[in-house]
């Protein structure tokens, strides 16, 4: 009763109406339909990865675990005998670092709150981490908060850990197995967890800055010295080259401080530093800020004249295009780029539009756009068949700020192709995101999209590969298998090995279909050769070789396979081709 419950009010944030929930949740279930693909009612494990991955995680979180290390310690103690658990997550979400109850581990450990879990939110859905990455702000992820029912226990608190050039680069969780059931019972989570990531920018920041002048500050007077609130690193000019968060968010007028001169933000400059030491009383350092107000200020020599050694990094993204953008791709190049332009193109007013073959994904990055974007409505029309009068009545269905997703534009009438400008200047609230699917140069030829359409609708245009050509096929095949098959069905060698051979002519929707399939006909929770459907006759003749060559590394086998051929064919198109292996 309560699951379906949880399932209705999911499908009432879907249709728009409103639940009473905090904003960031509802935006997250609805990542979580529209983008993820994922089902409410199927209860998902918690995600671990494999010691491998798990070593490389934390391996590179290194320096990031060193720096926060005591902030958990003297954190953990502050809640010993309250049943928390704190987990230290890098960007990508997986816990590198775990302080908790070891009477509990198991338990914990199938909860998904242990080292090695994987907390993104486009895998584990609506959580406190993955809301987290997404937001970059604290957020509290309270029992049916969470998107997925075997999750709904859980009370989850989080805050971003930034590194000193404004990435971020960790997030910090303290979480209950079971809480009482106020959301406001977590209040005080919430303030020791956002001191605690602060106090870790703060001691990265002190770490990669000895040899640096460094300026912390404080609205008060009483903690300075002890528990500053912000803080600079400066060199030997009085620039900017590293702040926590809370002092970007107190100095800066909307963007980065770094490369910033000191003198511009403050009513000091470097030389005025000598004044802002530990021998004079704290009261007496205050420092005028921009804006008519002060705070008071504790600057810090440098331990040597040598310039410092460039600060750790955070751990570099999954994949290019971050927060809801990068649940669409795994490691693949030509994706990367598409997804890192598409991030930053989300938040403009520049149409767009997205061409693919079919299945190739083309609706859920128009989402994943819409998304990202901030817009408040999203309005759907699909072009084929549609007249002038059903494109008037599909602009009047909403209000304020919104994406409107025009599909298969190529499919547009005359008619409604010569009515669509003036509609869009009658509505420039409403933002085109169009999709198509024939490629770019021949939408640009169409006879039925004049050239001045295009234009106008085609401020920026994507071009989706298929998944024929794509490097991640290995990627999407887990993540799919994980989102459509329940429980933990896996592959056997042989028919992972037919996956990732066969042509894929549907693109995405083909190989979810297939999973579906092979899922119902296994035996048990294993997929093998014979459950696979059988795949569609291949069609090769307007293949590009070496797309396909480069989607498998160059593995003529594996190419062989995947084009429908043999071996020898291969070889002979690459000779009379003129190809060679990159390097």
């Amino acid at each position: 009763m309560v699951e379906r419950h949880h399932v209705e009010e999911i499908a009432q944030v879907l249709d728009g109406r409103p639940t009473g929930r905090d904003s960031y949740v509802d935006a997250s279930w609805r990542r979580c339909v529209e983008v993820y693909g994922m089902d409410p009612a199927r209860s998902e494990p918690a995600h671990i990865v494999t010691d491998a991955e798990f070593r490389t995680h934390r391996d590179q979180a290194e320096w990031m675990i060193g720096a926060a290390r005591a902030s958990l310690q003297s954190l953990f103690r502050q809640v010993a005998g309250q049943n928390y658990v704190l987990l230290l997550t890098d960007a990508n979400g997986v816990c590198v670092d775990f302080f908790g109850d070891s009477l509990f581990t198991e338990e914990l450990r199938g909860a998904g709150l242990y080292l090695g879990s994987n907390w993104s939110e486009d895998l584990a859905g609506t959580c406190g981490v993955g809301a987290c990455i997404v937001t970059g702000e604290p957020v509290t992820v309270h029992q049916d908060d969470h998107f997925g029912n075997a999750h709904t226990a859980l009370s989850c608190t989080s805050a971003p850990i930034y590194d000193s050039l404004g990435k971020l680069a960790a997030v910090l969780d303290i979480s209950l197995l079971r809480s009482p059931s106020p959301k406001s019972s977590q209040n005080l989570a919430m303030s020791l967890v956002t001191a605690a990531a602060r106090r870790v920018e703060m001691a990265n920041l002190m770490a990669a800055s000895r040899r640096e002048w460094v300026l912390r500050f404080s609205t008060s007077p009483d903690f300075l010295d002890v528990d500053p609130e912000g803080a600079v690193a400066l060199d030997g000019s009085g620039r900017v080259i590293g702040a926590t968060h809370a002092a970007t968010r107190m100095l800066s007028r909307g963007g980065s401080l770094i490369g910033e001169r000191i003198d511009s933000l403050l009513g000091i400059g470097v030389d005025d530093l000598t004044d802002l030491m530990r021998d004079r009383p704290t009261e007496e350092r205050v420092v005028a800020l921009g804006d008519g107000g002060a705070v008071f200020g504790h600057a810090i020599a440098p331990q040597a004249p040598r310039r410092p050694r460039t600060m750790a990094p955070a751990l570099a993204p999954r994949r290019a295009g971050g927060g809801v953008l990068s649940g669409l791709a795994g490691h693949d190049p030509t994706m990367a780029r598409l997804l890192s332009q598409a991030e930053r193109l989300a938040p403009t007013q520049v149409p767009l539009v997205v061409c693919g073959e079919s299945g190739s994904g083309k609706t859920k990055l128009a989402r994943a756009l819409h998304m990202a974007s901030g817009r408040g409505g999203f309005v759907t029309m699909d072009c084929a068949g549609a007249g002038p009068d059903e494109l008037a009545s599909v602009f009047s269905a909403h209000s304020g700020p919104a994406t409107l997703l025009l599909r298969r534009i190529e499919d547009l009438s005359e008619a409604a192709a010569r009515a669509l400008p003036g509609l869009l200047d009658a509505h420039p609230e409403l933002r085109p995101v169009s999709t198509s699917g024939i490629g770019p140069s021949a939408l640009l030829s169409h006879e039925t999209l004049p050239s001045a359409l295009y234009h106008r609708l085609a401020g920026a245009v994507y071009e989706l590969p298929p998944l024929r050509e794509r490097q991640d096929l290995g990627w999407l095949i887990e993540r799919l298998l994980r989102r459509r098959c329940s429980g933990e069905m896996r592959l056997t060698p042989s028919a992972r090995a037919e996956l990732m051979a066969r042509d894929w002519p549907g693109n995405l929707r083909e190989l979810g279909h297939v999973l579906d399939v092979a899922c119902a006909l296994a035996e048990g929770d294993v997929i093998d050769l014979p459950d696979l459907p059988a795949p569609p006759r291949p069609c090769t003749d307007q293949q590009s070789l070496e797309a396909v060559l480069d989607a498998c590394n160059w593995n003529m086998a594996r190419a062989a396979r995947r084009l429908g051929v043999n071996r020898s064919t291969v070889l002979r198109r690459i000779r009379k081709e003129g190809l060679r292996a990159p390097g």
